[in-house]
């Protein structure tokens, strides 16, 4: 049985951790690790982006396009969790529930950006609202949303 391969480019922040926690124990995928001492080194980044059927990345907006930018294997599937590729072109939205083609663009693309918190929540109300015809598609829209460091904690 062939394992996909996952890479998770920021493994040692939350949300790396976190992914890695939820998938370590899966019979069915096996974790690329890099050494600590060459993460941040771009060749080395290069390789296991390049070798991974799955990448996850997981820092911030600038680092997540620089490890964007070095992919250069087609069939490498990204899932961005930065804010770096939410309005991207050639990016889809990873946000099932938003439309009922939605669902079908994640699972068809090689470049999936993950919606945030604060997004999700906005979203999943407003697009309903402008389905079922109570929001106008052209109403100027405004939210204000907040956090504080708990936001980015775990529990």
């Amino acid at each position: 049985m062939s394992r996909t391969k996952v890479y998770i480019d920021g493994q040692s922040g939350t949300t790396g951790l976190q992914i890695h926690g939820r998938i370590e124990a899966r019979e069915d995928l096996r974790l690329l690790r890099i050494s600590d001492e060459r993460r941040h080194e771009v060749k080395e980044r290069r390789k296991f982006l390049n070798d991974a059927d799955i990448v996850f990345l997981c820092l911030p907006d600038e680092g997540a396009r620089q490890a964007g930018s070095l992919v250069e294997n087609p069939d490498v599937c990204i899932i961005d969790a930065s804010t770096a590729h939410r309005t991207t072109n050639g990016w889809v939205y990873g946000f099932p529930e938003l439309s009922l083609g939605q669902r079908r663009a994640i699972a068809s693309s090689r470049r999936i950006a993950n919606p945030g918190c604060h997004a999700t929540g906005l979203v999943s109300v407003a697009a309903s609202l402008v389905r079922m015809g109570i929001l106008p598609t052209d109403y100027p829209l405004c939210c204000f949303s907040l956090t504080g460091y708990s936001g980015g904690a775990s529990v």
